[in-house]
């Protein structure tokens, strides 16, 4: 389990890491995706980039438990 987060005697709750974290994955995620062309068969894709997000949120906290 991480503890908080210090940040010049300010405390953030963990989850602030995991946040950052999961947005670079999903960044690249998203690139590579665009480039593979599965944008194209995607009928809603701010909702598809919204589960994207809490699926890796999900897998990122988890592997890190």
């Amino acid at each position: 389990m991480i503890k908080e987060i210090n940040l010049d005697g300010v405390f953030l709750p963990p989850l602030v890491g995991y946040l950052l974290g999961t947005t670079v994955a999903w960044y690249l995620a998203r690139a590579l995706l665009d480039r593979l062309g599965v944008y194209r068969f995607v009928w809603h894709p701010p909702l598809f980039n919204t589960a994207l997000y809490v699926i890796l949120l999900g897998a990122f906290v988890t592997t890190t438990l």
